[in-house]
């Protein structure tokens, strides 16, 4: 368990920028993914705005054979991982492809396939049903194309905690080089739920604001927020084991080091009250880092733009922080991209380790009044410039899930 993880590869499809820099570069400079929906007819919808991924073509990630055989969210893990394995250096000819393994999750899978094919099911019967409707569906299809599509023989896994999938997916990765099942992991998540079925059931919960002003959507901790915007995209990273990286003189982005994961037991919704099962997975993460809460500089909060999440976790991030609360910088990147639900926790891991690389914490875009009990610092208005060593990043789960990971500046 004393094996080292490093981060050496990162790729994103958002709704603010098809690729690591972009999505970077965006987050920067406060732009705002959000507009009205445009896969399908809102016009019976009270959600009308989400953060849909622009200008995606799979065919510049794949031969178009392959992804007619995938649908959205899975074309968007392939496109992630070729981004994240491009910039790692890794060359899989040289590599013993059983060592590589992938845990990419997915927290839906494709909800277009289900809405597609029960269409045809009633008008035409189940005769005309797609025979490859199962293997388009489920949700372990994102990890499952990208091992075929890259060749990664090792350890593949598909962890589904929903809002926390992401999250979860990479700690899980990060555990398996620690333990020795491999040395380099593809991972994070995948997500592409904006349909009709999944915009009508996430607004029937009274989770979806209502809002048709894009800049006044997706306003985490502000006073007058009212749900969150539904996102879709993927974020995925590369990590690799300390001493196989260096072997290869790869390019370090930074070291994951802490882990933490506990669930509420409490709502099938609502996180608890008290921030409790969120506090713990933050001071589990810290402690397995080996540090104390006083060195943590940053915290990318989940941060959905829902009164109780925003309320409660501000709890959380007291309980687990203590005094130090007051002190640490946080921010939510949904407040650009929506929520990407599973792949929500990959996104803002890499939003973590550029951070550290550049020394920047990004705004909570759209925040102008903190709401009641939101009395932390939540970088309104402008993004700070300022010295990062330890981020930390959290991602709580409809079910009760608690996820948070923590990296740091490397070091040798």
């Amino acid at each position: 368990m004393n094996r080292r993880v490093v981060v050496t590869g990162m790729g994103a499809i958002t709704p603010i920028g098809n690729d690591v820099e972009s999505f970077w570069n965006g987050l920067k400079e406060k732009k705002v993914g959000i507009a009205p929906i445009t896969q399908f007819d809102t016009t019976d919808f009270k959600a009308t705005l989400a953060a849909e991924v622009k200008d995606f073509d799979p065919k510049n990630y794949m031969d178009i054979k392959a992804a007619k055989r995938m649908e959205r969210f899975a074309q968007f893990a392939v496109a992630a991982t070729k981004e994240a394995l491009e910039m790692s250096g890794i060359d899989m000819e040289k590599e013993d492809p059983y060592r590589v393994g992938v845990s990419v999750g997915s927290g839906i899978g494709s909800l277009q396939a289900v809405e597609r094919e029960h269409k045809k099911l009633l008008e035409k019967g189940p005769g005309r049903v797609n025979p490859l409707l199962v293997p388009l569906m489920i949700s372990n299809m994102a990890a499952g194309n990208v091992g075929i599509q890259f060749g990664l023989k090792g350890k593949c896994i598909n962890v589904v905690t929903a809002c926390a999938t992401g999250t979860h997916s990479i700690g899980e990765a990060f555990r398996s080089i620690q333990y020795g099942e491999a040395d380099v992991m593809v991972a994070g998540g995948a997500e592409a739920s904006v349909t009709p079925i999944g915009v009508a059931g996430f607004s029937a919960l009274t989770a979806l604001t209502t809002s048709d002003d894009p800049l006044r959507a997706s306003i985490p901790f502000d006073k007058d927020r009212s749900g969150f915007v539904m996102g879709e995209g993927a974020g995925v990273v590369v990590l690799e084991e300390l001493e196989h990286a260096l072997s290869r003189n790869a390019v370090i982005y930074g070291e994951v080091v802490g882990y933490g994961s506990t669930c509420d037991a409490y709502h099938i919704t609502s996180p608890a009250e008290d921030g409790s099962g969120a506090a713990r997975a933050m001071t589990e993460a810290i402690k397995d880092a080996g540090i104390t809460a006083r060195e943590l500089d940053y915290v990318n909060a989940h941060g959905t733009s829902t009164h109780h999440n925003d309320l409660f976790e501000t709890m959380a991030i007291k309980t687990a922080l203590g005094d130090h609360a007051e002190k640490v910088k946080i921010n939510s990147t949904k407040s650009m991209v929506g929520h990407l639900l599973g792949a929500a926790g990959g996104v803002e891991f890499i939003a973590c380790v550029k951070t550290i690389q550049d020394g920047f914490v990004h705004a909570t875009a759209g925040l102008v009044e903190e709401g009641e009990g939101c009395d932390l610092n939540y970088t309104k208005g402008e993004g700070v410039s300022c010295d990062v060593t330890y981020a930390i990043s959290n991602s709580l789960g409809f079910g009760g899930h608690n996820a948070s990971i923590l990296v740091k500046k490397f070091e040798q």
